[in-house]
């Protein structure tokens, strides 16, 4: 158990604004994380509280698009629940080895672990296209089922550990392996994504290392900002915001690895 910094007027309107734009920007182009994550160190509550909380808020959010893309998951059910077997396995397996790992070894690699999902934030649709190019001449539109499985186990367990950039991982290895249809990517991405967050509050919450009230009101602000601040943001060029997230990501890095 720990003990939650207070929920004062002033944490209550950075949580609540930061979720919210951040809820805009994973509507748009994603890096939501690198807002919320950083704001809730910054109102006191401690790195591993911090992770297991965003990971709960960002669940909610990513229930209210499951349906929106459920349409486009045209894979066989079999290879569909060993995927969403194998996704659970990870989130479980990583979100425990979080619990085992001491408040100091995480707040050293902390700055590591936000390097690593910016510089995969960063570069990864060079990644994505590259990767594209390269199976287009030999690969199927699906790949074989026990290299995705293999694949989405170990981005799983990374996501249930940390989560920063586990979605554009996901979206690599699948233009990797040989997928193409950009909507069956995003579809599977959501899907996949929702069952590591979602198998990972059940052992942050028996640990006791979920803040609610900060979890609720974020998850309200992040479902307020997907649907109002897309709307206007989709109108702007994705390019630009992509490059607003990354200098903010950029920021947040360097912050960590000089105050960490």
């Amino acid at each position: 158990m720990i003990n939650p910094p207070p929920l004062t007027l002033v944490n209550t309107l950075l949580l609540f604004s930061s979720a919210f734009i951040a809820g805009g920007l994973n509507a748009v182009a994603g890096g939501g994380s690198f807002i919320t994550f950083p704001m809730l160190i910054f109102t006191g509550m401690p790195p591993i509280a911090a992770n297991a909380t965003n990971n709960t808020a960002l669940w909610f959010a990513q229930i209210a698009s499951i349906a929106a893309y459920f349409k486009d998951l045209n894979i066989q059910k079999r290879a569909m629940l060993l995927l969403c077997i194998t996704s659970l396995i990870g989130g479980l397996l990583g979100s425990i080895a979080l619990l085992y790992t001491s408040s100091d070894l995480f707040k050293k690699l902390l700055p590591y672990l936000l390097l690593l999902a910016t510089l995969v934030f960063t570069f990864g649709e060079r990644l994505k296209k590259l990767f594209q190019k390269q199976s287009e001449k030999s690969s199927p539109e699906h790949p074989p089922l026990l290299t995705m499985l293999i694949a989405q186990l170990i981005i799983s367990i990374y996501g249930g550990f940390f989560g920063g950039g586990m979605s554009i991982l996901m979206l690599a290895a699948l233009s990797f392996l040989g997928m193409k249809n950009i909507h069956e990517m995003n579809a599977f991405k959501v899907f996949l994504a929702s069952c590591v967050n979602g198998i990972a509050i059940v052992p942050f919450c028996l640990a006791g290392l979920i803040v609610w009230h900060q979890a609720i009101l974020m998850a309200v602000g992040g479902a307020l900002g997907s649907y109002l601040i897309a709307h206007y943001a989709r109108k702007l060029d994705p390019k630009l915001v992509r490059k607003f997230v990354i200098v903010i990501a950029f920021i947040m890095t360097g912050y960590f690895f000089i105050h960490g």
